[in-house]
């Protein structure tokens, strides 16, 4: 260990330090810190939007629905009546044209073959059908 006992010189007077006195600069920058924290308003996770008052209208018109079944033998039913590939993909392309596009539920049997669901699904589509509906999907649970 080492002391520093003062210069050789023998004066009486302390040496001058030349380092400056951080602890007032540091107190000073807390104290700013600590209004600017305060001053700073509080940031809200929420979106304002300016909703439309009242009830929306009703809609009154509902679509037509069209009912497509594929029986166990995986023939295609247009409502009740045996289609082929054809007469299908023309029909589709008939109410695609539509003013407003009916609602086309398709209800598979169980022992079908999925290729013939999967044709009328990629059919409904290259056609721009968009209202579409799996009906009877319950009897796949197993």
């Amino acid at each position: 260990m080492s002391m520093n006992v003062g210069s050789g010189g023998g004066s009486g007077e302390p040496e001058v330090l030349m380092e400056i006195n951080t602890t007032p600069l540091i107190d000073v920058m807390l104290v700013l810190l600590v209004m600017l924290i305060i001053t700073i308003p509080i940031q809200l996770h929420a979106v304002n939007l300016d909703m439309p008052v009242g009830a929306p209208p009703t809609n009154d018109i509902k679509p037509p629905k069209i009912q497509i079944d594929i029986d166990e033998k995986s023939v295609v039913y247009w409502q009740g009546e045996a289609v082929d590939a054809a007469t299908l993909e023309a029909n589709m392309a008939t109410i695609s044209q539509e003013a407003t596009q009916p609602e086309v539920h398709i209800r598979p049997n169980k022992a079908s073959q999925y290729a013939v669901f999967a044709n009328v699904l990629s059919t409904s589509k290259r056609k721009g059908l968009t209202k579409m509906a799996v009906i009877g999907s319950e009897q796949f649970v197993q």
